[in-house]
């Protein structure tokens, strides 16, 4: 099994705390895809698993938000929280190969995402779907999701449904290409800051 040739622990907690939720995320990027989700909204937590499983991310979430409301101020901070973490466990990005990208399929659905994490924050998302919501999570977050990520992760991240009907099928690849880019793009192939300025 290929390890780190990064000896650091690149591991990260991050809490966040506001009058809509109260969220700590912890997590580990040479894990095995270990993870604990409670985000009070069942479906994110279902991407969320997808996601550890398929990136080899350790991954805890707790957020207690105010979803009597809605569910969107839960899973934009979420996003943020989970940024954040992934952010500072990157640490100075020293040896990555920072560039990830997959092509995951999933019966008729079929998702595309290439990622840098560079330093620069930006989200091109192309999804549509015909569900506005699955169990409680509106499925316009998806995309809002992904943008706040960005934001605090500083990184490109590019989502595309290429093929698919099914809006379930849909969303849960576009969080597992994700998983597999982040997994690729956070893999320590050298000992040099990948990039000609010196800094990302």
């Amino acid at each position: 099994m290929p390890q780190n040739k990064n000896s650091r622990v690149r591991s990260a907690k991050v809490q966040r705390k506001t009058a809509e939720t109260d969220i700590s995320i912890e997590l580990n990027l040479d894990g095995s895809g270990r993870h604990s989700i409670d985000s009070g909204v069942v479906f994110l937590d279902h991407m969320l698993a997808n996601f550890s499983k398929h990136s080899g991310i350790d991954l805890t979430v707790s957020c207690k938000g105010d979803t009597e409301v809605d569910d969107h101020h839960s899973v934009e901070d979420i996003a943020l929280v989970m940024g954040s973490a992934i952010q500072e466990a990157l640490q100075d990005k020293k040896g990555i190969q920072r560039y990830g990208w997959a092509i995951i399929p999933m019966d008729e659905a079929l998702t595309r995402c290439a990622l840098d994490i560079g330093g620069r924050s930006f989200c091109v998302f192309k999804a549509s779907f015909s569900r506005q919501e699955i169990n409680g999570f509106s499925t316009e977050l998806v995309e809002h999701f992904f943008i706040s990520l960005s934001r605090t992760m500083h990184a490109n991240i590019h989502l595309a449904v290429l093929e698919g009907n099914n809006t379930h099928h849909k969303i849960e690849t576009l969080f597992k290409a994700f998983a597999y880019a982040l997994k690729q793009a956070v893999t320590v192939t050298g000992t040099d800051i990948p990039s000609t300025k010196g800094v990302v």
